[in-house]
């Protein structure tokens, strides 16, 4: 499924234009079958404007401090994901295409990650179950929106049809204390 991205700027006289009018594909990952990343708009350094309306581009999937990054996330039913073929070329084809994503996961497989952003979600179809780290749930429909503050946490999709997210994920700077509040609390467990 391919989403529409229109993007707009400014022309050499600071009048607002229309730059881009374009279709935005998401790519297959094996390891992650029925997952789909759109990646519409991404920085690593906040913008400024006026601008010409070009794509800062950003390095990795989650962004550093000060940076964003905007896409549309599609979760497959839990039931219906089936890896097939060798797990670590296909993780290994995950790493190329989503930099910073998979090493971001918990190595226990559960999808727990924890990173260093503020990542504000509008579920746009579907469901999907947000667990965090002490075992609470929620499940999230359609309408609903999510303000995710840098918390140990995982997805999960429960529901018969895919859930899309639509996702803009803010860079934060997480002090060294925090970090360790996070991790002691996960040794805990």
């Amino acid at each position: 499924m391919k989403v529409r991205r229109v993007v707009t700027g400014h022309n050499a006289a600071g009048k607002a234009v229309f730059v881009s009018d374009t279709q935005i594909d998401a790519p297959a990952y094996g390891i992650m079958p029925g997952s789909f990343f759109h990646k519409l708009w991404s920085a690593d350094t906040p913008p400024s404007f006026p601008d010409e309306g070009k794509e800062p581009g950003g390095t990795g999937f989650f962004p550093p401090k000060g940076g964003y990054r905007f896409m549309i996330m599609t979760l497959p039913p839990h039931d219906s994901v089936n890896v097939v073929g060798d797990k670590r070329a296909l993780a290994a084809e995950a790493r190329a295409g989503l930099s910073g994503l998979i090493e971001h996961m918990e190595k226990n497989g559960n999808g727990m990650h924890t990173t260093d952003t503020i990542d504000f979600e509008y579920i746009l179809s579907g469901e999907v179950t947000l667990m965090l780290d002490d075992g609470a749930e929620m499940t999230l429909h359609a309408g609903d929106t999510i303000v995710q503050n840098g918390t140990r946490h995982a997805w999960q999709n429960h529901g018969k049809v895919p859930c899309q997210i639509v996702v803009f994920v803010l860079g934060v700077e997480r002090t060294p204390s925090g970090m360790d509040l996070v991790r002691a609390s996960f040794e805990k467990k």
